[in-house]
């Protein structure tokens, strides 16, 4: 195998890792998210846990995040839940900084 063989196994190698730790990153912020809005929400205990894994799965639904932040929103609308489009995205970017510190420590 060649040098150049071998430095490009390394970026394909790099490349996978950080993707996996994007994918688990994304997820542990949305359930992060979901246990947050769950407690603004009114709910606890299983029912949080159990909201929180919607939040989950509602990523999974298309790419990106505007999947989860639509769900989180309906759910605030239906409730009466205040609170802005920005303190909801800028709540998500704090959870993602979060996840990231959680996943790496």
């Amino acid at each position: 195998m060649s040098s150049f063989d071998k430095r490009e196994e390394g970026f394909e190698k790099k490349f996978v890792h950080d993707e996996e730790l994007r994918f688990k990153a994304n997820a542990r912020r949305n359930k992060l998210l979901g246990l947050w809005a769950a407690e603004k929400l009114g709910l606890a205990g299983a029912e949080a846990e159990a909201y929180a894994q919607d939040v989950v799965a509602a990523d999974l639904k298309e790419a990106g995040d505007q999947d989860v932040f639509d769900k989180v929103r309906a759910d605030f609308d239906a409730k009466g839940v205040q609170q802005s489009d920005h303190q909801l995205r800028r709540t998500m970017d704090e959870l993602m900084d979060e996840a990231v510190r959680q996943i790496k420590g």
